[in-house]
């Protein structure tokens, strides 16, 4: 009897002893991504502001969701590794409450852009009267976006499986939102092109060059975004399967998920190299602000 007791001990504390390595080795990995979503988001939206095409209602949504990625780095990641050393309960909870703010705002931003381009295609000769000349409509729905998304985080302290399970259905809705505004941004494309196509022999050609011009653009502008969707969902994937497994039965659930909030929190860090990456016009105002910025060291 007692040589199981032992035996217990001794495998509790082993257990112990992984988890408070993993603990650590998690922090160090936040560490550095920590620093690039600071340094990456501050040089992106430090860039978007010297662009002249902000005014467009995704730039101005991506600016969003760079200060989102940015305050990440600067209070969620911080937050995170301060709760994971100390293990102290305020500030697990301050941790959770700003990492869910933060994440539902980058999701449903993502998506509002993803509807953006939509929106874009569809009302084709009506969008700019829409959305472009009404700059407030972007503010507002910014602002929505925000306030939802705290208020929402408002239930994890009433009652946090019931959090988690609105969670996921706003999730899928955000899935479910972006993936149908893909399908349709596709099916537009595919039939603009028919319709170029078969003008071809009756329209000028200046005019179908601008017809494709525009159209290759727009194509362009949806693949970006659908690319930044999809490395979007591939971080968040962990943590919503940890978020189920803890919603469904908490005693599975170990420190080891929370891996899957580093892998959330490394979004926030590639997604300032995926803008630069996709958008020419970023990037060659980063180009510009780093050049400015070395200047200015140069010649202190």
């Amino acid at each position: 009897m007692a040589d199981d007791i032992d035996q217990a001990d001794t495998g509790s504390k082993k257990e112990l002893t992984i988890q408070r390595t993993f603990v650590v080795i998690n922090c160090i990995l936040n560490v550095p991504l920590m620093v690039i979503a600071i340094f990456g988001n501050t040089l992106v939206v430090t860039s978007l502001s010297k662009i002249p095409s902000i005014r467009t209602a995704s730039f101005k949504m991506l600016r969003s969701l760079a200060v989102t990625d940015l305050l990440v780095g600067c209070i969620a990641q911080p937050f995170f590794i301060t709760s994971e050393l100390t293990a102290n309960p305020l500030v697990e909870k301050l941790s959770e409450l700003i990492e869910f703010i933060l994440c539902g705002v980058s999701l449903t931003t993502m998506t509002a852009i993803s509807l953006d381009r939509f929106l874009a295609l569809h009302y084709a000769m009506r969008y700019n009267t829409l959305i472009v000349e009404k700059s407030h409509v972007v503010f507002v729905s910014i602002c929505m976006l925000w306030f939802t998304n705290v208020l929402m985080s408002a239930i994890y302290f009433w009652n946090w499986t019931a959090y988690f399970h609105i969670m996921a259905v706003g999730v899928c809705v955000c899935i479910f939102i972006s993936t149908f505004s893909f399908i349709r941004i596709y099916l537009i494309v595919r039939k603009h092109r028919i319709q170029i196509q078969t003008q071809q022999q009756a329209a000028a050609q200046t005019s179908i060059q601008d017809q494709s011009i525009n159209m290759l653009r727009i194509k362009r502008s949806a693949i970006n975004t659908f690319i930044f969707y999809i490395i979007m969902i591939m971080c968040y994937l962990p943590v919503l399967v940890s978020m189920s497994l803890s919603s469904i039965s908490y005693k599975h659930w170990t420190k080891t998920w929370h891996l899957a909030e580093t892998i959330v929190f490394l979004n926030s860090s590639v997604n300032p190299g995926l803008y630069i990456w996709r958008l020419s016009g970023l990037r060659v105002a980063v180009v510009k602000t780093l050049k400015m910025i070395f200047s200015r060291k140069s010649n202190n």
